[in-house]
Parts: structure tokens; C-alpha cells; sequence
């Protein structure tokens, strides 16, 4: 019930209760205007308490934070929602991964990639944990992209050394289920990854580019990119997913990117966003 505290949920409660209570009133004043005589003789009181009643249940069924947060657009035809789950629980759709400008992989000890981030879960729930054959897949889908820099081996001791330019990304998987690694923070050598929002909106014009290209209009599911341990930290998580669908609605009318674009908010996470606010801002696109 946090959606009651905020504005905007208040004054659509306040809308819809208003709404139904006049509705039903205007019936009750018909029936009496018509017929000169009350529904209930002597009982107004108790009659006016269940209109109350039944209107504030009206205005809060009506008011209710959708789940998901969905919308279809005309221009183009595609539609977007954002729903509470676990990104790789989407078996049918391509996955977006974030990842940083030299690609590391390595969750040993948490010291380079933490396990339970995003793209750890990439590593063992996708790759059983087979790091060879992630770096070698990623090393085949890097060879047409020249790297920016090289950090020495006494800079950064641990990972990898190459930097590849940021938007770069690296098409893994097979057509009918592609990863799209995505390079939108920077490694620096103490392994702490950062990025911002021009990064980020840099990353994405290119993530919607190399979908257009790989993903035959298939259906594309993502995190929230940009939080965690990519330390966007000027942007909360609600602001960040509506970069991503600014991003994306932009790219999309220049040419179709997907017909089906998810964005997937853990559970906890995703009862904490203000999806009313989500809601609005999306049928304002």
C-alpha cells in the first residue's frame, strides 16, 4: 500500500472513488426522481455509509499499481512491459548483459565479477560455469572490434587487459537465443566499475543497433542496466528504466528493433518502484 502515500496515487484514488460514489448516487437520484419514493425508507444514512464504502473499494480496485507495467505502441507495433522475475527464467527471449569496456569474466572469489551479479549469473547459469568457453566465445565475437587501450599487467594484476570501446557489443548464443553483452561501464585497474548516464545512453544506442541487426524481431528481455555494481549513482532505478525506454521508443522510430521488449525487475525491487509514475510515463511515449 506504499502507492498510497505518493501523490499521484492519491489523487487517482481520490479521482476514482469521487467517480463511483457520484455514479451511484446519480442512479439512486434517478430511481427517486422517477418513482418519488427512496430505495430504503428511513435507512438514507446506512444507504449512503455502503455507497462510501462501496466507492473507496472502486477508486482503490482502480487505483491499484498495475503489475506488470505494460503498454502496446502503434508507432511501431510493439509493445513494452516491465515485470517482477528473474531475467534468465526468460527462455524464450534474447537477454540483454551488461558488461564492462575489457569483458571481464572471472567470479572466483568475487574479486574481479561477483557471483550473484547479473552477468555472474550469466557465467554459471548459462555457461555451468565453464569460463574458458565464455572467454573464448567472447574473444570469437570481439575479432572485428580493434581495442582502445591496453592496461599494463602492473596496473590492473588481475583480469583482463584489453579496452574495447564503450557500446561495444558482443553477440553470444545461437539465433534462436542470443546474449547481447553489452560494454557500458569502465574496469579501471583497482577492478571497480563506473559509468553514467551519457555511457549508458552510449551503451544502449548501440545494444538497440546490434538487435536490429541479430535479433529478427524476436522477443528481448533485460535488467535494469546501470544499477548495482555499474555505480550509476546519480539515477535511482525508477530513472533508469525510463532512460531505457526513452532510449528505446527513439531507436524504435527510426526502424523496428524488436516486436517485445522486457524489462525484468527482481521481486523485492520491483514492489519498491513507483508504478504509477511507470505506467504514466509510458503511455506518455
Amino acid at each position: 500500500m506504499r502507492w498510497l502515500l505518493t501523490r499521484r496515487g492519491m489523487r487517482r484514488l481520490t479521482a476514482y472513488a469521487f467517480t463511483g460514489f457520484a455514479s451511484v448516487a446519480l442512479l439512486l437520484q434517478t430511481y427517486q426522481a422517477i418513482w418519488n419514493r427512496s430505495i430504503y425508507p428511513r435507512r438514507e444514512m446506512l444507504v449512503a455509509l455502503v455507497v462510501a464504502a462501496a466507492a473507496l473499494a472502486y477508486g482503490v480496485a482502480r487505483a491499484w499499481p498495475p503489475s506488470p507495467v505494460r503498454r502496446r505502441l502503434k508507432h511501431p507495433d510493439c509493445s513494452v512491459e516491465i515485470i517482477a522475475g528473474d531475467l534468465f527464467d526468460q527462455t524464450e527471449a534474447h537477454l540483454v548483459i551488461g558488461f564492462t569496456d575489457v569483458f571481464d569474466t572471472d567470479t572466483t572469489d568475487d574479486r574481479i565479477i561477483r557471483h550473484d551479479s547479473v552477468q555472474g549469473q550469466f557465467l554459471s547459469r548459462v555457461y555451468d560455469d565453464d569460463l574458458a568457453r565464455l572467454d573464448a566465445e567472447l574473444e570469437v565475437a570481439l575479432a572485428s572490434v580493434h581495442p582502445v587501450g591496453m592496461v599494463s599487467r602492473q596496473a590492473k594484476p588481475l583480469g583482463k587487459r584489453a579496452r574495447y570501446p564503450l557500446g561495444t557489443v558482443a553477440v553470444l548464443g545461437v539465433p534462436r537465443r542470443l546474449f547481447l553483452c553489452v560494454a557500458y561501464s569502465v574496469m579501471s585497474p583497482d577492478l571497480v566499475a563506473q559509468s553514467g548516464p551519457d555511457e549508458l545512453w552510449r551503451g544502449l544506442s548501440r545494444l538497440w543497433s546490434a538487435v536490429h541487426r541479430r535479433g529478427q524481431r524476436g522477443r528481448l528481455a533485460m535488467p535494469v542496466v546501470g544499477t548495482g555494481l555499474a555505480r550509476i549513482d546519480t539515477l535511482q532505478r525508477q530513472t533508469l528504466i525510463k532512460m531505457i525506454l526513452l532510449s528505446f521508443v527513439a531507436a524504435s522510430r527510426q526502424r523496428v528493433v524488436t516486436r517485445e521488449l522486457t524489462i525484468v525487475v527482481p521481486p523485492k525491487e520491483f514492489a519498491e518502484l513507483d508504478r504509477l509514475e511507470l505506467q504514466d510515463f509510458l503511455n506518455s511515449l
